[in-house]
C-alpha cells in the first residue's frame, strides 16, 4: 500500500473513531474524553504504518516504539485526569457547551471530527518514517530518539510533581513551583511540544520528511495561543489570584530557564 493510500485509511480510521466516542460523549455527557481519545489514537495509527510500511525494519520499530510509548502514557494520564473528575466536565468544553447550547451536540460532533482530522495529519512523521527505506541509521535517527527521550522522561516527570503536589493538602490554594515547574511554569507542555520536535528530526531524511515541520510548529501555536497556556493560566489566576501573578512574574512561561529574583 503507497503512503497516500494509507494516509486516507488513517483518515478513514480516526474519522470513525471519533464518531464513536462522540457517541460515547453524547451519552455520559463530557466532551472531555476526546482528548483521551486523541493521545490515544496514535498508537494503533503507529502500529498500522508498522504493518503496512517497506522501510527499513529497525527503523520503523523504533518509531512505533516512540508513538506508541507517548500515546499511551499520554492516553492513560489523561484518563486518569478526565475520567478521575467525571462526571464534572473540564472548563473548556463547559464553556463550549454553554456557547453552544440547544445545538451542542451537533456542534461537538464537528469538532471531534476536526480533532480525527488532526490526529491523522500529525500522524504523518511515522507514516513517512515507515516507508523511509535507508539501510543505515543516520545521525536523525539517533537525535530523533535521543530528543524524544529526553522529552517524555521530562513530561512524565513533571506530570508527577504535579500531581505530587495537588495530592497534598496542605499545598490547596498554592502554586506548584517545585521540581521543573521552578524553571518553567508549564513544563509538561514543553517536553510535550519538544516530542513533537523529535518526530519530525526524526522524520526529516524520509521522502517529504522535512515537511513535518508543520507538526511541531502546529503544536507550539496551540500550546502558546489556544487551548494550552491560555486557557490554563486564566484557570489558575481565579484559582490563586496573586500568588500565581507573582509566579507569572517570576517564571518563565514556556521554555525552562532559571526564574527571575523577586524585587
Amino acid at each position: 500500500m503507497s503512503p497516500q493510500k494509507l494516509f486516507f485509511v488513517s483518515l478513514l480510521f480516526s474519522s470513525l473513531m471519533m464518531l464513536a466516542v462522540w457517541i460515547v460523549a453524547v451519552r455520559i455527557r463530557n466532551a472531555g474524553i476526546v482528548d483521551i481519545a486523541w493521545a490515544l489514537g496514535f498508537a494503533p495509527l503507529a502500529l498500522l504504518y508498522r504493518f503496512f510500511g517497506d522501510g527499513e525494519p529497525f527503523r520503523q520499530n523504533l518509531i512505533t516504539i516512540m508513538v506508541v510509548v507517548w500515546s499511551v502514557r499520554l492516553g492513560v494520564h489523561l484518563w486518569k485526569r478526565v475520567m478521575g473528575h467525571h462526571p464534572i466536565e473540564d472548563g473548556r468544553y463547559q464553556e463550549l457547551r454553554k456557547a453552544t447550547k440547544g445545538h451542542e451536540n451537533f456542534f461537538f460532533f464537528w469538532f471531534f471530527q476536526a480533532q480525527a482530522l488532526l490526529l491523522a495529519f500529525l500522524s504523518i512523521p511515522a507514516l513517512l518514517s515507515n516507508f523511509d527505506s535507508r539501510v543505515q541509521s543516520g545521525f536523525s535517527d539517533s537525535l530523533g530518539f535521543g530528543v524524544w527521550l529526553m522529552a517524555i522522561v521530562g513530561e512524565a516527570v513533571s506530570d508527577h510533581q504535579l500531581h505530587v503536589f495537588k495530592s497534598n493538602p496542605l499545598n490547596r490554594g498554592k502554586v506548584c513551583s517545585v521540581g521543573l515547574w521552578h524553571f518553567s511554569r508549564h513544563p509538561n507542555y514543553f517536553f510535550e511540544w519538544l516530542i513533537w520536535v523529535a518526530f519530525f528530526i526524526f522524520a526529516f531524511p524520509a521522502a517529504w520528511g522535512w515537511a513535518t515541520i508543520f507538526c511541531p510548529a502546529l503544536m507550539l501555536f496551540f500550546l502558546l495561543r489556544v487551548t494550552g497556556i491560555p486557557y490554563t493560566e486564566l484557570q489558575a489566576l481565579r484559582s490563586r489570584g496573586a500568588a500565581y501573578r507573582d509566579y507569572q512574574n517570576t517564571t518563565s512561561a514556556f521554555f525552562p530557564w532559571f526564574p527571575k529574583q523577586r524585587q
